[in-house]
């Protein structure tokens, strides 16, 4: 059904929702035919772009407040949302308000309903993530930030982000998630991932398997891509400090030495994150010509926060969050509950979407000695996993239809000194931060 006219927040966001998630032909015609109506908007900014399996959302949330530290506005597109949908655009970290939702609905409506006729007959206009692409486009070509960092949604050589032409592109990790969209090889998911490597412009990545590194290294030398890889050009040496909440490490690139860079953020991932993010950010100050200061950029990082990435919420008992979603960001959680919480009791509250591999990702749980497992439901935008589907080994973990009612549970067989980690999908996450909230 075609829509004539928004007029209200309600109306716009109902209008996104609306649109089709997927379509049957992966192309970037529909999007590249968008841009085009609305007067080719990405050709008018300079951006970094941002793949990968995980660590996205936190790689930007470092690259920017960087760029941000060295007096630069900067635009970022990011998802899924935590609190807002308003988040996924954002200038300096501010998201758009309401009324800029709408604007932009009216704005690209038009456009959508365009496509939307050429393309009836050849697989559906626009999805919803394309036009929210479009959205992001018009309103960063109009505020002008100095730079836009864009993730990519799913893959990246066909996804609609790709249409742009980026200063430097970024790959932070490569694992298994989303093989109905991407492959059933590391190969394959790091194929459509390097889709956004362009003709000489950098590439940064973080430590990949070396079958998906292979291809990364490969499309680089096809694009004449300079590839910056860790643990080659750039490196970084994990150091320990006592009763530091965070991660500490020394990094290495170029001719800049870091002796001791401390993040807020927790989880040796998140220092391969910061390290991806440093690299990016200093390749793009060469690229510029401009000189940083050490300090400065151990100032940024040690300020950095990105909601739901191991974020404590409560002290006594202590409850965190993090949006563990699939098998390779829950094999990096179990890391650190083993190395940093092994010497207390840990509950886990997880709820996992049906179309995640959650007999694997509770496997990798079942490996840490200290921990009990619960398992729950939430208000999520497909279906979560059930009883039902459960391996027979998960089935005696106690299951609660609302996972309220299981929260309940858990603080009331807890002590001062105990853990509670609630993880799995960040739409979970995001509806238990607002409950907390």
């Amino acid at each position: 059904m075609m829509i004539d006219k928004i007029t209200n927040y309600a109306e716009a966001l109902s209008f996104i929702h609306g649109r089709h998630k997927f379509v049957k032909f992966p192309t970037l015609k529909r999007m590249l035919r968008l841009a085009n109506l609305l007067g080719e908007p990405q050709k008018q900014l300079k951006f970094i772009h941002v793949t990968g399996t995980n660590g996205k959302g936190s790689v930007t949330a470092y690259l920017r407040d960087l760029l941000v530290s060295q007096g630069y506005d900067v635009g970022t597109f990011t998802s899924p949302f935590i609190e807002k949908f308003n988040e996924r655009i954002a200038i300096n970290g501010q998201m758009v308000s309401d009324n800029t939702i709408v604007s932009l609905v009216q704005k690209v409506l038009p456009a959508v309903n365009q496509v939307d006729k050429e393309y009836v007959e050849n697989g559906g206009g626009p999805t919803e993530f394309e036009v929210l692409t479009a959205m992001m486009l018009v309103y960063f070509a109009q505020s002008q930030p100095d730079f836009v960092i864009a993730e990519v949604g799913i893959g990246g050589t066909y996804d609609s982000t790709n249409i742009i032409e980026p200063l430097i592109s970024v790959i932070t990790s490569v694992g298994m998630d989303h093989m109905k969209v991407l492959g059933n090889t590391l190969a394959e998911i790091a194929a459509n991932k390097a889709g956004i490597i362009k003709k000489e412009r950098p590439i940064v990545c973080g430590a990949l398997p070396t079958e998906a590194l292979t291809v990364v290294q490969e499309r680089s030398q096809a694009m004449q891509a300079p590839l910056y890889q860790l643990g080659k050009q750039f490196t970084v040496t994990p150091k320990k400090v006592a009763n530091y909440w965070g991660e500490t490490f020394a990094y290495h690139f170029s001719d800049v030495t870091l002796k001791k860079v401390q993040l807020q953020m927790i989880g040796g991932y998140q220092i391969e994150n910061a390290a991806v993010a440093l690299t990016t950010f200093l390749v793009l100050m060469q690229q510029l010509s401009q000189p940083v200061q050490p300090h400065e950029l151990t100032k940024s990082l040690k300020h950095t926060t990105w909601p739901g990435r191991f974020e404590k919420i409560n002290d006594e008992p202590l409850i965190v969050l993090d949006g563990a979603h699939n098998v390779p960001a829950m094999q990096g959680l179990k890391q650190t509950l083993q190395q940093k919480f092994s010497g207390q009791k840990v509950y886990v509250l997880l709820a996992v979407l049906e179309d995640k591999q959650f007999n694997e990702m509770i496997a990798e749980l079942e490996q840490v000695s200290n921990l009990s497992l619960y398992l729950t439901d939430f208000a999520g935008p497909r279906q979560t996993m059930k009883q039902s589907e459960l391996a027979a080994q998960w089935q005696t973990f106690p299951q609660f239809d609302h996972w309220q009612e299981a929260l309940g549970e858990i603080i009331s067989q807890m002590s001062a000194d105990d853990l509670l980690l609630i993880t799995g999908s960040l739409y979970f996450v995001s509806e238990v931060r607002r409950y907390f909230k």
